[in-house]
């Protein structure tokens, strides 16, 4: 079962936004709160949003997108970033990836969104062969660019 996110999520969700980046080797850089989290997600003015994937034999959360809109100046219209997609270890290969991109897919098709986006790191397979076998494409001929912490504070002070 796929159902929108609720601000009593937000302690799973952090948890699993851990797990993804232990996942990805990357555990010190997951630096978001749970405070940073609910504001983002319920906050006034939400930056992103969260569907959770609930395992219908336990009730327990299986996973979780993130995401966020994202705007194609050439299409004209909104499109979805996905930053997060995570399954859980053991209830990876029951469907819950796909029924989490299934629908943002249909969120995409109902509001009159034409792209669905995210990045996936080139050493990790099993996701890269997932996503293909969805007819997901790489964009090869991109190259994803990034400030953080000193560079982009140094940039932010420098001269025009």
């Amino acid at each position: 079962m796929i159902r929108t996110a609720h601000p009593d999520d937000v302690p799973v969700i952090h948890t699993m936004i851990r797990e993804l980046a232990e996942y990805e080797k990357e555990p010190d850089e997951a630096r978001a709160t749970e405070t940073q989290l609910r504001e983002a997600l319920f906050g006034e003015r939400p930056a992103a949003y969260a569907h959770l994937a609930v395992d219908d034999a336990t009730g327990e959360p299986a996973g979780f997108a993130l995401w966020f809109l994202n705007f194609s100046t050439w299409r004209g219209v909104h499109g979805i970033y996905l930053e997060d997609l995570y399954v859980r270890p053991a209830a990876r290969g029951g469907g819950h990836g796909r029924a989490l991109l299934t629908g943002l897919a249909r969120i995409c098709a109902e509001r009159g969104y034409e792209r669905l986006e995210w990045s996936v790191l080139n050493w990790n397979r099993p996701a890269i062969g997932f996503y293909e076998k969805l007819g997901a494409r790489p964009q090869d001929e991109w190259t994803v660019y990034r400030l953080t912490d000193g560079a982009l504070t140094d940039l932010a002070r420098s001269a025009d």
